[in-house]
C-alpha cells in the first residue's frame, strides 16, 4: 500500500513534530514516521523527564533547609517511586498534547521504522519511504515530494565502557531507576553530566564527576565554569578535572571500580554505579542514507543553511546534523526547512543568538559568545558583572550565589554575550536573547526599567556595570 505526500518527516521528536505543524499550516500534506513515541528524546528521555526529576530534587533540598525560612517541619524524606510517578504523569500529559496537535493539523502518523529507498518504480529520485510498522502489518510505502530527516541522537559512550543497565548506565537508564544508588561516578562534566550531578547530590547521593577537560562545563565562559565548580564542591560533589578515564580498568561486581589518569598519576574510583555522560551521537544508521547522495561527516548529516542535503529534496534538522543539539534549535531548524520547502524565503538561523541553558542547581544560561571567544575574534571587550548577593529577591529566595555577566565590544558598544549563573536564570536569559536580536546596547538594557524586587534587576545592574555605573555594587 502506498500514499503520496508533499512532505514526510522521519522522526517525531521536537524538531520533527514542530516541522510537521508548520508544514500543515502552510497547506502541505504531511506525514510523520516515528518508531517510538511522538515527542522523541526531549519529551521521553531528555528535557522533560530530567527537569521533572531536577525539580523534585530542588524541592527536597529546599525542604531540608526549611528552618532557614522559619518553617519548622519534622524530618524530611522523599519517596523516589512517587518522584518517578510525577515525572511519568508530566510526560503522559505532554505526550497527549502532541498527539492532539497531530490530529488538529491533520498530520498522518506512522508508527514504525522509516527507511529512505533509492530510485524505484515509485519515484525516479531517492526519497520514497518504506515504513516497517511496529504492529507487524505489511510495510507502508510513502511517496513524498520532500523529506525531512529528524531522527535525533542517542547517548554516546566510550569504547570499553559497555552499557549494561545495572552497573554502567547512560542518562536513558538513569531516568528509569527504581531506586537511587548510594554513590555514583559520572564520566563527563558537561551540561548533562552536571545536571545529573546536581540532581543526584540534592537527593543525597555521593557523587564524583570525572572530566577530561581542565574545567567542568568547558564550553561556558570561564568565570561561569569557575563559579559552578565552586558551588558544586560546596554541595559536596567531588570534581576531578584534567582526567582521562581508562575503560580497560573497569571492574564490576560489588559496585564499580575504575581508574583515571590525573596529573598526579593513576587514581582509582569506586561507587555503586557509573553514569557515562560524554555527549550524544546522531541516529544516522538504518534509515537508508546509503541509498542517497547524502553526505555524512564525523557522524552527522551535512546540510546547507536551509538544511538541504546533497539531495535537494531531502532536508535534515536537529541533533542528526550536529551543531547545537538543543530542542529549541531543532524546532527552529524544522520551521526554516519547511518554509524553504514551501518557498517562503526564510532567513538562516544565527546560532550566536541561540540561548543555552543548564538546569542544575544553581542554573546556568548564556547567549552569544564568551569573553575568551570575543578576545580570540579580535574584539576589544568591556565587561559588566553583578552578583545576586546584592539582589533583594535573591535573598528572599534564599539563593544568592551567582552573578550576571555582560560582554560588550568597547568600540561599537554591541553586546557580544550574556552569561548567568544563579537562581532561575534559565527563565531570565530570553531578555538577553531579545536584546541581541534587536542589536541593543548595554545602555538600552540598563534603561529598561526592571521591576523591584525581581531577579531580573541583576541584568539591569550588570548592563550598568559595563560602563562602571552599577548602582548597588
Amino acid at each position: 500500500m502506498s500514499q503520496e505526500y508533499d512532505l514526510v518527516i522521519l522522526g517525531g521528536g521536537t524538531g520533527g513534530y514542530v516541522a510537521a505543524i508548520r508544514a500543515s499550516q502552510l497547506g502541505l500534506k504531511t506525514a510523520i514516521v516515528e518508531k517510538g513515541k511522538l515527542g522523541g528524546t526531549c519529551l521521553h528521555k531528555g528535557c522533560i523527564p530530567s527537569k521533572a526529576l531536577l525539580r523534585s530534587a530542588e524541592v527536597y533540598a529546599t525542604a531540608k533547609h526549611s528552618e532557614d525560612f522559619g518553617v519548622i517541619t519534622s524530618e524530611v524524606s522523599f519517596n523516589f517511586v512517587k518522584v518517578q510517578e510525577r515525572k511519568n504523569k508530566i510526560i503522559d500529559q505532554l505526550h497527549k498534547g502532541v498527539q492532539h496537535l497531530m490530529k488538529q493539523g491533520k498530520i498522518d502518523v506512522y508508527e514504525g521504522l522509516g527507511r529512505i529507498l533509492g530510485p524505484s518504480i515509485f519515484s525516479p529520485m531517492p526519497g520514497t519511504i518504506s515504513v516497517e510498522m511496529n504492529n507487524g502489518e505489511e510495510n507502508e510505502m510513502l511517496i513524498p515530494k520532500n523529506v525531512v530527516v529528524a531522527t535525533g541522537s542517542r547517548p554516546r559512550t566510550l569504547p570499553g565502557l559497555d552499557i549494561d543497565g545495572e552497573y554502567v548506565i547512560t542518562s536513558d537508564e538513569a531516568l528509569e531507576l527504581e531506586t537511587l544508588p548510594a554513590s555514583i561516578i559520572i564520566v563527563g562534566g558537561g551540561v548533562i553530566g552536571i545536571e545529573w550531578a546536581s540532581m543526584l547530590s540534592d537527593f543525597g547521593v555521593d557523587v564524583t564527576v570525572i572530566e577530561y577537560a581542565d574545567t567542568i562545563i568547558p564550553t561556558e565562559d570561564k568565570e561561569i565554569s569557575k563559579e559552578m565548580q565552586r558551588l558544586m564542591k560546596k554541595k559536596g560533589i567531588k570534581l576531578v578535572t584534567g582526567a582521562k578515564v581508562l575503560p580497560e580498568t573497569l571492574e564490576k561486581g560489588d559496585g564499580v571500580t575504575i581508574s583515571a589518569e590525573v596529573k598526579a598519576g593513576l587514581k582509582e574510583f569506586k561507587a555503586e554505579k557509573l553514569l557515562v555522560s560524554v555527549g550524544r551521537q546522531a541516529n544516522v544508521e538504518g534509515i537508508g542514507l546509503e541509498n542517497t547522495e547524502i553526505q555524512v561527516e564525523k557522524g552527522f548529516i551535512v546540510t546547507n543553511e536551509f538544511y538541504q542535503t546533497k539531495e535537494s529534496h531531502i532536508y535534515a534538522i536537529g541533533d542528526v546534523i550536529g551543531g547545537l543539539q538543543l530542542a529549541h534549535v531543532a524546532s527552529h531548524e524544522g520551521i526554516i526547512a519547511v518554509e524553504h520547502i514551501a518557498r517562503k524565503d526564510p532567513s538562516a538561523l544565527n546560532y550566536d543568538l541561540v540561548s543555552r541553558c543548564i538546569y542544575s542547581n544553581p542554573e546556568v544560561s548564556s547567549v552569544g559568545i564568551t569573553e575568551e571567544q570575543a578576545k580570540e575574534k579580535g574584539h576589544k571587550v568591556k565587561v559588566g558583572k553583578f552578583s545576586f548577593r546584592a539582589i533583594g529577591k535573591a535573598l528572599v529566595f534564599g539563593e544568592s550565589d551567582g552573578f550576571v555577566k555582560i560582554v560588550a565590544d568597547e568600540e561599537t558598544n554591541d553586546i557580544l554575550g550574556v552569561h548567568m549563573i544563579g537562581p532561575h536564570v534559565t527563565d531570565m536569559i530570553t531578555e538577553a536573547g531579545l536584546a541581541m536580536v534587536l542589536d541593543a546596547t548595554p545602555w538600552e538594557i540598563a534603561h529598561t526599567i526592571h521591576p523591584h524586587p525581581t531577579l531580573s534587576e541583576a541584568i539591569g545592574e550588570a548592563a550598568l556595570a559595563v560602563d562602571g555605573r552599577a548602582i548597588h555594587s
